[in-house]
């Protein structure tokens, strides 16, 4: 059977561009190497953060756009999968305070340490705190399961353990090598994660990704009492948020070892553990660093840590991550959706149009072109 498009890998992104490409009218099938809902990719967890960047404009103004896209998501699947509370980031430089300033003075707020201290006795602080109400976290698994059965209500079509093997262009067609029997597809988008730079090759371009395997941990709170928003370290770089039923989640950003998707073992790097151990001892009075559990997860990352969200041909990729990419998820479904339709490329051929119209088309930032350097 040929498909307008076939979408390889049913993690997040894959979703939501399923469910945006069968919203526009489009045959979609989607390709799952595993089962739906997995844990080996990047996709999968309670929850992640959602912030506006503190001090890129870019990065702030898409999460802004991503916004309006998930009380969407939530309205059609009738789950609630962003909730705002509160966010804050410290350990920045001057310029990026003013740059805060900036960017967020109309909606957040700028703490200083003691002050921050009073109002969120579970951390330590030593500079200026950088606090967003909008801010929050999202439910990861709940917002994949979401996406399937909407893009299924709409006519996606999802198929698992059909891992790709080959990917072959036939005149105007691509074939799709999978058990039980060859895809054909006028277009395929590859949201594979770690697992893209395999699939692409020889097909498409793309920069050298680094896949990691990153272990936080759960936290248990000294007191149901203290106030846990989502935030950024970012001396080191850091994250976490509250995680109800789990307690704080604390991870040292892109620390983790390079690992092959296929072959990572889940265990902890005892080294790299043991630094996240003392570093939660160091930063959190208000955490338990001897009640905890760890857990992991996969990175796919950029020499620039930027995004790719292209298309070359009948090939559109949305891979490339670095371990925050998740608050734009339905966002990259549109994107997705415009590029594989055209509709990104006629967007950028016309000028004069309105800032809505234009705005399917991904930052340049994200493009191919962009790390060829």
């Amino acid at each position: 059977m040929t498909y307008d498009v076939a979408v390889v890998g049913a993690g997040a992104m894959g979703s939501a561009a399923a469910r945006a490409l069968a919203a526009a009218g489009r045959e979609v099938v989607v390709l799952e190497q595993f089962t739906l809902g997995h844990e080996r990719g990047g996709s999968h967890g309670a929850t992640r953060l959602f912030r506006p960047a503190a001090d890129d404009a870019e990065i702030a103004e898409l999460t802004e756009r991503a916004r309006p896209l998930w009380r969407e998501l939530e309205a059609e699947s009738g789950e609630t999968l962003l909730e705002e509370t509160g966010g804050i980031d410290h350990g920045m430089g001057d310029a990026s305070v003013e740059a805060f300033r900036s960017l967020h003075g109309a909606t957040g707020s700028v703490f200083s340490a003691a002050e921050a201290a009073e109002r969120w006795p579970g951390f330590r602080f030593e500079t200026d705190v950088l606090y967003q109400p909008g801010s929050g976290r999202l439910y990861a698994d709940r917002t994949v399961h979401a996406l399937q059965v909407v893009a299924g209500r709409l006519g996606a079509e999802f198929r698992v353990q059909s891992p790709v093997r080959a990917l072959r262009a036939h005149h105007g067609f691509l074939e799709l090598d999978v058990p039980g029997g060859a895809v054909w597809a006028r277009h395929v988008v590859l949201a594979t994660g770690p697992w893209t730079p395999k699939l692409a090759e020889g097909v498409v371009s793309l920069p050298p990704f680094t896949v990691t395997q990153e272990q936080p941990r759960f936290f248990t709170p000294l007191s149901d009492e203290l106030e846990w928003p989502s935030f950024v370290h970012h001396s080191p770089t850091s994250y976490g948020l509250y995680e109800p039923g789990s307690g704080v989640k604390v991870g040292l950003h892109a620390t983790g070892p390079e690992v092959d998707p296929d072959e990572r073992d889940f265990q902890p790097e005892p080294e790299r553990d043991s630094a996240l151990l003392r570093y939660v001892e160091q930063w959190y009075p208000g955490l338990d660093p001897h009640r905890s559990t760890a857990i992991s997860c996969l990175y796919d990352t950029t020499p620039t840590s930027d995004f790719v969200i292209d298309r070359a041909g009948p090939v559109t990729v949305a891979a490339g991550f670095s371990g925050q990419g998740f608050k734009f998820v339905p966002l990259v479904g549109a994107f997705v959706r415009d590029l594989v339709t055209g509709a990104a490329q006629k967007s950028g051929q016309k000028s004069g149009q309105k800032s809505a119209q234009r705005s399917v088309q991904p930052p340049a930032r994200f493009r191919f072109q962009s790390f060829q350097r």
